[in-house]
């Protein structure tokens, strides 16, 4: 199957990503693992994508659409992939059906994960992160550490990092609705969304999208 899969930030992407690729047998491919891929091997994508960011700079579309394009084109990509975090907006959406089209492919499906956006701010700005390893991570609400402000791990610090206020969080789901939630209609334009509820344990939200991506199929 080829699958992009939307949803506003702390939906939970990057969790159903890992096991949706894993149960379809198909490489979750995310524009994070693009950029560090590309600027750690040092391609001519990934050169000009960190001259921007070091400028402090927005990555231009082009770069982020060639990123994806050579890794769609990998041999293990052949039968079939799941992107998460492309495309961004209407002009990454146009340009990957260009992508297809030029390999006589088409998307099977857009996976929309519904979060109420006070839930995002919930689970967002809950988080508190270990300052020894940031992969030790918390929540106020759902994962309380046995001491309130202590890593259960290793003892060290908990802090609530700047990109997860509230304001922060406010700020982000702004960027959503205004550059990332337009491409919903233009796939529903092409009868391709299958919308679910993200809200539930994370094993559930993984049954609930393979169903739905099995009747999209």
């Amino acid at each position: 199957m080829r699958i992009v899969l939307v949803g506003p930030p702390g939906a939970g992407k990057g969790t159903q990503a890992a096991y949706l690729a894993e149960n379809l047998s198909i490489p979750h491919i995310s524009t994070g693992d693009l950029f560090r891929a590309n600027i750690s091997q040092g391609t001519q994508l990934g050169q000009k994508a960190q001259e921007y960011m070091r400028a402090g700079k927005l990555v231009p579309d082009e770069v982020t659409i060639g990123m994806a394009r050579d890794r769609m084109e990998q041999p293990d990509a052949e039968n079939g992939f799941l992107l998460d975090g492309f495309p961004r907006n209407l002009s990454q959406a146009e340009a990957l059906d260009g992508i297809l089209r030029e390999t006589g492919t088409e998307l099977d499906a857009v996976l929309d994960l519904e979060v109420p956006e006070d839930e995002v701010v919930r689970r967002i700005a809950g988080r508190r992160m270990c300052r020894n390893d940031s992969s030790h991570i918390f929540h106020v609400e759902y994962s309380r550490p046995r001491t309130e402000g202590v890593c259960d791990v290793c003892g060290g610090e908990l802090y609530q990092r700047e990109d997860d206020s509230e304001e922060t969080v406010r700020k982000r789901l702004e960027v959503y609705h205004t550059e990332t939630e337009p491409i919903i209609d233009y796939y529903k334009a092409q009868d391709l969304v299958v919308t679910i509820s993200a809200l539930g344990k994370v094993a559930e939200v993984t049954k609930r999208a393979m169903e739905a991506l099995g009747r999209a199929a």
